[in-house]
Protein backbone atom coordinates (compact mmCIF):
# COMPACT_ATOMS: atom_id res chain seq x y z
CA UNK A 1 0.00 0.00 0.00
CA UNK A 2 1.72 3.58 -0.88
CA UNK A 3 2.58 5.77 2.09
CA UNK A 4 0.72 9.18 1.86
CA UNK A 5 2.73 12.16 4.05
CA UNK A 6 0.88 15.43 4.60
CA UNK A 7 2.91 18.69 4.73
CA UNK A 8 0.83 21.49 6.74
CA UNK A 9 2.73 25.20 6.07
CA UNK A 10 1.39 27.49 8.93
CA UNK A 11 4.37 29.64 9.24
CA UNK A 12 2.41 33.25 8.21
CA UNK A 13 2.19 36.14 10.18
CA UNK A 14 -1.29 37.00 9.72
CA UNK A 15 -0.71 40.25 9.28
CA UNK A 16 -3.52 40.94 6.48
CA UNK A 17 -6.27 40.01 9.52
CA UNK A 18 -5.06 42.98 11.78
CA UNK A 19 -4.97 41.03 15.15
CA UNK A 20 -2.41 40.31 17.40
CA UNK A 21 -2.42 36.80 17.24
CA UNK A 22 -1.59 34.94 14.01
CA UNK A 23 -4.29 33.50 11.95
CA UNK A 24 -3.74 30.34 12.27
CA UNK A 25 -3.97 29.94 16.01
CA UNK A 26 -7.63 32.34 15.83
CA UNK A 27 -10.15 30.06 17.66
CA UNK A 28 -13.07 28.71 15.59
CA UNK A 29 -15.78 27.21 18.05
CA UNK A 30 -13.49 27.24 20.77
CA UNK A 31 -10.47 25.50 18.52
CA UNK A 32 -7.89 26.93 16.43
CA UNK A 33 -8.23 27.45 12.89
CA UNK A 34 -4.57 25.16 12.95
CA UNK A 35 -6.21 22.12 14.85
CA UNK A 36 -9.03 22.34 12.37
CA UNK A 37 -6.90 22.07 9.69
CA UNK A 38 -5.02 19.00 10.91
CA UNK A 39 -7.86 17.31 12.09
CA UNK A 40 -8.96 16.93 8.62
CA UNK A 41 -5.99 14.61 7.89
CA UNK A 42 -5.82 12.94 11.00
CA UNK A 43 -9.40 11.79 10.39
CA UNK A 44 -8.14 10.16 6.95
CA UNK A 45 -7.23 6.80 7.36
CA UNK A 46 -4.98 6.73 4.18
CA UNK A 47 -2.91 9.48 5.46
CA UNK A 48 0.23 7.55 7.54
CA UNK A 49 1.95 10.85 8.31
CA UNK A 50 1.53 14.83 9.09
CA UNK A 51 4.53 17.28 9.15
CA UNK A 52 3.87 20.79 10.36
CA UNK A 53 5.73 23.83 9.42
CA UNK A 54 5.38 26.74 11.69
CA UNK A 55 7.62 29.87 12.76
CA UNK A 56 10.48 28.45 14.55
CA UNK A 57 9.35 30.12 17.76
CA UNK A 58 6.17 28.69 17.53
CA UNK A 59 7.54 25.13 17.59
CA UNK A 60 6.76 24.37 21.26
CA UNK A 61 3.62 26.42 21.69
CA UNK A 62 2.53 23.94 18.49
CA UNK A 63 3.55 20.77 20.45
CA UNK A 64 1.87 21.37 23.72
CA UNK A 65 -0.77 23.33 22.96
CA UNK A 66 -2.51 22.18 19.37
CA UNK A 67 -0.35 18.77 18.76
CA UNK A 68 -0.70 16.76 22.42
CA UNK A 69 -3.78 18.95 23.83
CA UNK A 70 -5.95 17.60 20.54
CA UNK A 71 -4.34 14.31 20.79
CA UNK A 72 -3.16 14.88 16.98
CA UNK A 73 -1.03 11.04 16.66
CA UNK A 74 -0.10 11.55 13.02
CA UNK A 75 1.69 14.81 13.67
CA UNK A 76 5.15 13.15 14.02
CA UNK A 77 7.20 15.79 13.19
CA UNK A 78 7.46 19.35 13.73
CA UNK A 79 9.82 22.07 11.09
CA UNK A 80 10.71 25.45 11.47
CA UNK A 81 9.57 27.61 8.48
CA UNK A 82 11.85 29.69 6.11
CA UNK A 83 11.45 33.00 4.71
CA UNK A 84 9.60 32.16 1.94
CA UNK A 85 6.54 30.07 1.31
CA UNK A 86 8.36 27.76 -0.69
CA UNK A 87 11.27 27.60 1.80
CA UNK A 88 8.75 26.69 4.37
CA UNK A 89 7.84 23.46 2.17
CA UNK A 90 11.14 22.48 1.64
CA UNK A 91 11.87 22.56 4.91
CA UNK A 92 8.71 20.42 5.64
CA UNK A 93 9.86 17.67 2.96
CA UNK A 94 12.95 17.33 4.43
CA UNK A 95 11.39 15.54 7.11
CA UNK A 96 9.18 13.47 5.52
CA UNK A 97 9.77 9.93 5.70
CA UNK A 98 12.13 9.25 2.89
CA UNK A 99 9.69 5.57 1.97
CA UNK A 100 6.78 8.09 1.04
CA UNK A 101 5.02 7.63 -2.09
CA UNK A 102 3.04 10.75 -2.29
CA UNK A 103 3.05 14.20 -0.38
CA UNK A 104 0.53 16.56 0.25
CA UNK A 105 1.35 20.11 0.65
CA UNK A 106 -2.05 22.03 2.74
CA UNK A 107 -2.02 25.36 3.89
CA UNK A 108 -2.24 25.78 7.66
CA UNK A 109 -5.46 28.36 7.43
CA UNK A 110 -7.23 25.92 4.92
CA UNK A 111 -9.56 24.32 7.37
CA UNK A 112 -12.98 23.26 5.82
CA UNK A 113 -10.90 20.70 3.06
CA UNK A 114 -13.65 17.30 2.53
CA UNK A 115 -12.20 13.74 2.88
CA UNK A 116 -13.22 13.53 -0.41
CA UNK A 117 -11.76 16.30 -2.17
CA UNK A 118 -8.15 14.86 -0.37
CA UNK A 119 -9.23 11.66 -1.71
CA UNK A 120 -10.16 12.40 -4.99
CA UNK A 121 -6.99 14.47 -5.51
CA UNK A 122 -4.97 11.65 -4.07
CA UNK A 123 -6.10 9.22 -6.97
CA UNK A 124 -5.82 12.03 -9.25
CA UNK A 125 -1.84 12.27 -8.32
CA UNK A 126 -1.74 8.52 -8.42
CA UNK A 127 -3.04 8.14 -11.96
CA UNK A 128 -0.82 11.41 -13.33
CA UNK A 129 2.09 12.00 -10.48
CA UNK A 130 0.96 15.84 -10.21
CA UNK A 131 -3.08 16.77 -9.51
CA UNK A 132 -3.90 20.52 -7.50
CA UNK A 133 -7.72 20.90 -6.03
CA UNK A 134 -9.06 23.79 -7.43
CA UNK A 135 -12.20 25.77 -8.64
CA UNK A 136 -13.54 27.06 -11.43
CA UNK A 137 -13.33 31.09 -11.44
CA UNK A 138 -16.91 32.62 -11.04
CA UNK A 139 -16.13 36.11 -11.79
CA UNK A 140 -14.73 37.35 -15.67
CA UNK A 141 -10.97 38.32 -15.11
CA UNK A 142 -9.23 41.07 -16.82
CA UNK A 143 -5.27 41.40 -17.20
CA UNK A 144 -4.14 44.60 -16.55
CA UNK A 145 -1.12 47.15 -17.22
CA UNK A 146 0.58 46.83 -13.87
CA UNK A 147 1.31 50.30 -13.62
CA UNK A 148 -1.44 52.11 -15.42
CA UNK A 149 -4.08 49.56 -14.45
CA UNK A 150 -5.18 49.72 -18.69
CA UNK A 151 -7.10 46.52 -19.43
CA UNK A 152 -4.91 44.56 -22.18
CA UNK A 153 -6.68 41.13 -22.19
CA UNK A 154 -10.18 39.35 -20.86
CA UNK A 155 -9.08 35.81 -21.08
CA UNK A 156 -11.74 33.18 -21.59
CA UNK A 157 -13.42 32.53 -18.14
CA UNK A 158 -14.20 28.51 -18.90
CA UNK A 159 -10.40 28.46 -19.01
CA UNK A 160 -9.69 29.77 -15.71
CA UNK A 161 -9.58 28.04 -12.06
CA UNK A 162 -9.03 29.19 -8.60
CA UNK A 163 -5.76 27.11 -6.52
CA UNK A 164 -6.44 25.74 -3.72
CA UNK A 165 -4.58 23.14 -1.52
CA UNK A 166 -3.64 20.19 -1.10
CA UNK A 167 -1.24 19.94 -3.74
CA UNK A 168 -0.50 16.49 -4.22
CA UNK A 169 2.63 14.93 -6.00
CA UNK A 170 4.79 12.07 -6.23
CA UNK A 171 7.20 12.61 -3.70
CA UNK A 172 10.45 11.63 -5.78
CA UNK A 173 9.07 14.23 -8.44
CA UNK A 174 8.58 17.12 -6.02
CA UNK A 175 11.95 16.82 -4.64
CA UNK A 176 12.99 16.87 -7.74
CA UNK A 177 11.23 20.04 -8.80
CA UNK A 178 12.54 21.51 -5.30
CA UNK A 179 15.73 20.32 -6.17
CA UNK A 180 15.87 22.02 -9.47
CA UNK A 181 13.84 24.93 -8.12
CA UNK A 182 16.70 25.95 -5.76
CA UNK A 183 19.66 25.65 -8.33
CA UNK A 184 18.04 27.50 -10.43
CA UNK A 185 16.38 30.51 -8.07
CA UNK A 186 13.58 29.93 -9.26
CA UNK A 187 10.57 31.90 -7.33
CA UNK A 188 7.00 30.72 -7.48
CA UNK A 189 3.98 31.20 -5.61
CA UNK A 190 2.74 27.56 -5.50
CA UNK A 191 3.64 24.00 -5.68
CA UNK A 192 2.23 23.14 -9.18
CA UNK A 193 4.43 26.10 -10.62
CA UNK A 194 7.75 24.18 -9.27
CA UNK A 195 6.32 20.81 -10.84
CA UNK A 196 6.06 23.03 -13.78
CA UNK A 197 8.92 24.65 -14.22
CA UNK A 198 10.28 21.01 -14.80
CA UNK A 199 8.24 20.19 -18.07
CA UNK A 200 5.76 18.32 -15.85
CA UNK A 201 2.47 17.92 -16.28
CA UNK A 202 0.05 18.83 -13.42
CA UNK A 203 -3.67 17.65 -13.45
CA UNK A 204 -6.58 19.86 -11.69
CA UNK A 205 -9.04 17.91 -9.35
CA UNK A 206 -12.01 20.00 -8.67
CA UNK A 207 -12.11 20.76 -5.05
CA UNK A 208 -15.28 22.75 -3.01
CA UNK A 209 -16.13 26.64 -2.72
CA UNK A 210 -15.97 26.21 1.07
CA UNK A 211 -12.38 25.18 0.89
CA UNK A 212 -11.22 28.84 1.73
CA UNK A 213 -7.88 29.64 2.98
CA UNK A 214 -8.64 32.28 6.38
CA UNK A 215 -6.64 34.96 5.46
CA UNK A 216 -8.97 38.40 6.34
CA UNK A 217 -11.49 39.17 9.06
CA UNK A 218 -13.92 39.25 6.12
CA UNK A 219 -12.89 35.81 6.08
CA UNK A 220 -13.28 34.97 9.37
CA UNK A 221 -17.04 35.65 9.15
CA UNK A 222 -17.33 32.92 6.37
CA UNK A 223 -15.69 30.60 8.22
CA UNK A 224 -17.99 30.97 11.09
CA UNK A 225 -20.84 30.68 8.50
CA UNK A 226 -19.21 27.63 6.75
CA UNK A 227 -18.76 25.85 10.38
CA UNK A 228 -22.18 26.58 11.85
CA UNK A 229 -23.72 25.22 8.26
CA UNK A 230 -22.00 22.17 7.48
CA UNK A 231 -19.97 20.84 10.39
Amino acid sequence: MDKVSVVIVAGGSGKRMGLAIKKQYILLKEKEILAHTIEAFENCEFINEIILVVAEEDIDYVQENIVIRYDLNKVKKIAAGGSERQDSVYNGLLKVDRDTNYVMIHDGARPFISKKVILNCLKKAKETGASIVAVPVKDTIKICDTKTHQVEQTPNRDTLWAVQTPQIFSFELLMKAYQHAKANHLQVTDDSMIVEALGKEVYITQGEYTNIKVTTAEDLIIAEAILNEFR
